[in-house]
């Protein structure tokens, strides 16, 4: 019964534990969320008008189909991956903690940046715009990444736990799954890259006519 009710405390208390680091990821992706729509609305009217002509000139070449694919393929390929094997290696680095919260804050700064200038720029259309940019490549991505962030939280909490409290733990069954992560991890950010090269575009032009 003793060690029934051990058993189920370590079990309650990991649960605890998980769930903090959970909540701590979302948390942070939400506040880069909310920083990034009170920076778009600061800007000057200056600031409004260069990002109104960059957007202006992207989904013009959008419904034009003025878009050399492989380039764009091959700089969302390096974004998505450099994000999701970097933040994957800070998790094996234990003091890289402090730096997965950040590029976590820099990805929800970097979306909702770019779906308040959508709006702003275009107002009700752009509405209808911003919801066909986001779903679904930006929007699994960015909850595959509250994932990915706890994973290498948690694992690198545990690495910690191993290498200086001394606890005992499985590193070898621990790294086997945290590598199976960044499989996991290359696939979505793939998948996520190939949608929004060949399909978020060709979606969007729908709208552009």
């Amino acid at each position: 019964m003793i060690l029934m009710n051990e058993a189920s405390k370590k079990v309650k208390n990991k649960l605890y534990e998980q769930k903090k680091i959970y909540l701590s990821v979302i948390v942070t992706i939400i506040l880069g969320i909310l920083l990034g729509i009170i920076y778009n609305l600061i800007l000057s009217k200056s600031d409004h008008t260069l990002i109104a002509n960059q957007l202006n000139a992207f989904f013009d070449g959008i419904k034009k189909n003025d878009i050399n694919y492989l380039s764009m393929l091959i700089n969302s390929l390096i974004g998505n991956l450099s994000l999701v094997i970097l933040i994957w290696l800070l998790g094996i680095s234990i003091i890289g903690l402090p730096l997965i919260y950040i590029l976590c804050f820099g990805k929800g700064f970097l979306l909702s940046f770019s779906i308040v200038s959508i709006l702003t720029t275009y107002k009700l259309k752009g509405l209808i715009l911003a919801i066909c940019y986001l779903i679904p490549g930006p929007i699994v991505f960015l909850l595959f990444l509250i994932f990915l962030g706890f994973s290498a939280s948690f694992f690198s909490k545990k690495l910690f736990s191993y290498l200086f409290l001394k606890q005992d733990i499985s590193l070898r069954h621990s790294m086997k799954r945290y590598l199976q992560v960044l499989l996991v991890s290359v696939l979505v950010a793939v998948f996520c890259s190939l949608f929004d090269t060949f399909f978020m575009p060709n979606f969007l032009r729908l709208f552009l006519i």
